[in-house]
């Protein structure tokens, strides 16, 4: 006499009932499983993290120029800012000796007169002769007609086959670029000016050269070399670690 048995144990759920018949499901293959493995990298929305499943935060929608410290966490920037900060004063610190021997060199310009002097004695004469002062504004006035011509400090050179065409080009560059320095960019003479004043007494100086909206003009002001601060141990400007402009900004 033949007794009906059940197929499959609740270990075993592989085994499926179906009415007085039994499914059996078939092992995947290897390729099988890196396909379906594929399919859910692609698809699902959601990502394992350090064996969690958490979902993928949506990123808020912003305009290409927006301000990003909007969109960051304030602890977040509140870092950023603490790293910033103590970076730039650590490349302050790296060129303080730089810093004493400007200081002292625009003191020995002869400049400024000390009535309060006490050193060698007291009420000892605080003149100072001018030689470095003449030696820096002999620089000034050779390093500007060199670098600021009657004709205007923009040359053009072509390189390549000469044509007529590209000749004619470069000419109008050029007197569209002296124009536009020597009447339109009205603080171009009097910021390099002042720039190759202080060039002989720091060993360097920056200009920033950038078009302002507010005036819908391009402006090139001077930076005084103490207030752009650079790892001291830079060998460039492209090359150096941080490049940060010290702005002073009225509290009025």
């Amino acid at each position: 006499m033949a007794i009906d048995k059940p197929l499959g144990t609740e270990n075993n759920p592989d085994v499926r009932e179906t009415g007085s018949a039994v499914e059996v499901m078939p092992e995947e293959s290897r390729s099988d499983q890196i396909k379906n493995a594929a399919e859910i990298l692609v698809n699902e929305q959601e990502i394992l993290v350090d064996g969690e499943i958490g979902v993928e935060a949506e990123m808020p929608l912003m305009d290409f120029n927006s301000n990003l410290v909007d969109f960051i966490n304030p602890i977040v920037l509140q870092k950023l800012a603490s790293d910033l900060i103590s970076s730039v004063e650590s490349d302050k610190q790296s060129r303080s000796e730089w810093e004493k021997t400007y200081k002292d060199g625009l003191q020995y310009l002869g400049m400024k007169f000390d009535e309060s002097r006490s050193q060698p004695f007291e009420g000892s004469s605080g003149v100072i002769h001018p030689i470095l002062a003449e030696a820096v504004t002999q620089f000034q006035a050779q390093a500007y007609k060199e670098m600021l011509p009657a004709k205007g400090p923009v040359k053009t050179e072509i390189i390549g086959a000469r044509t007529i065409d590209t000749e004619n080009q470069a000419e109008r560059i050029q007197e569209f670029m002296n124009y536009y320095i020597m009447n339109v960019m009205e603080d171009y003479d009097p910021e390099l000016d002042m720039l190759l004043f202080y060039l002989p007494l720091a060993g360097s100086a920056f200009k920033k050269v950038y078009f302002d909206f507010v005036t819908n003009k391009a402006v090139s002001k001077f930076i005084p070399p103490e207030d752009l601060i650079v790892p001291y141990e830079a060998a460039d400007l492209s090359s150096a670690e941080r490049v940060t402009h010290a702005i002073s900004m009225s509290t009025q």
